[in-house]
């Protein structure tokens, strides 16, 4: 095992810290009522993303899912995270959807994140933008400070905390990208964090290390995705941050005794 930078008084010093960051206005709909589903459009078929999106959408005019709970988003490792099994304890939203990149994600914060109100949204995204979007980590971080304004223009009071971007065998050769990438996002989190705004990091990527190595025994055939063990380390690592921020939050337990009156 690799030794790891200290990094976990910092982390559990910002569970407890409220950030501000604002880029200015940002095109979207009014901060105000629960948008309903049935009042957004199906997206075209040759709209980015479009099949995820308008299932999405589907889905919701099916049965809208509850507001104020804590909403997952990014590309296909959020997406295959089963957040409901390994979350109990809390209501949770998985809107990631396979391939992603962050602007795609802040591209619909107005379809599948500012319907819901949540009181915490959960993102894990970039990997996508270094490997098939050609981005450098400036670019990664320029892309993540845009989703955070966009969100946080609609959703003034929703906490964001970002999971690291996580090392892979299929994307080594971009682990010094990975690790710059990282280092700009959680460097801006904790200097923009203050009473007003909720900005958080989780840096999975150190833990998940095993001797300066990624952790094959944790991915899939593809070398790339999170097998079982994989996503019980994730696990391991990410819940007790969010179960504490979402208590800090407010976020309503669903494994809380009934109170007999």
């Amino acid at each position: 095992m690799r030794h790891i930078k200290i990094v976990l008084p910092r982390l559990l010093a910002g569970a407890l810290m409220l950030g501000t960051f604002s880029l200015g206005p940002v095109d979207g709909p009014p901060v105000g009522a629960q948008t309903p589903a049935a009042a957004l459009a199906v997206l075209p078929a040759n709209a980015a993303s479009a099949p995820e999106i308008n299932a999405f959408l589907k889905a919701d005019q099916k049965q809208m899912p509850p507001a104020r709970a804590v909403l997952f988003m990014g590309s296909s490792s959020i997406r295959m995270w089963d957040t409901a099994q390994d979350f109990p304890e809390i209501p949770t939203i998985n809107r990631g959807f396979g391939g992603s990149q962050i602007f795609e994600n802040t591209l619909y914060v107005d379809r599948i994140a500012v319907p819901y109100k949540p009181k915490i949204i959960v993102f894990c995204a970039g990997t996508n933008d270094l490997a098939y979007g050609s981005k450098t980590p400036q670019q990664v971080f320029g892309e993540y400070k845009d989703f955070v304004a966009k969100v946080h223009a609609a959703l003034p009071d929703t906490r964001i905390v970002y999971i690291s971007i996580n090392p892979t065998v299929a994307h080594w050769n971009l682990e010094a990208q990975t690790l710059e990438a990282n280092h700009l996002i959680e460097e801006w989190t904790f200097a923009n964090t203050s009473p007003a705004q909720k900005l958080n990091f989780i840096d999975s990527h150190a833990v998940l290390l095993t001797a300066d190595q990624p952790p094959a025994d944790l991915l899939r055939d593809d070398h790339l995705h999170f097998n079982a063990k994989g996503y019980a380390a994730w696990t391991a690592i990410v819940k007790p941050r969010v179960l504490a921020l979402a208590a800090l939050d407010g976020v309503k337990r669903l494994d809380a005794p009934l109170v007999a009156h």
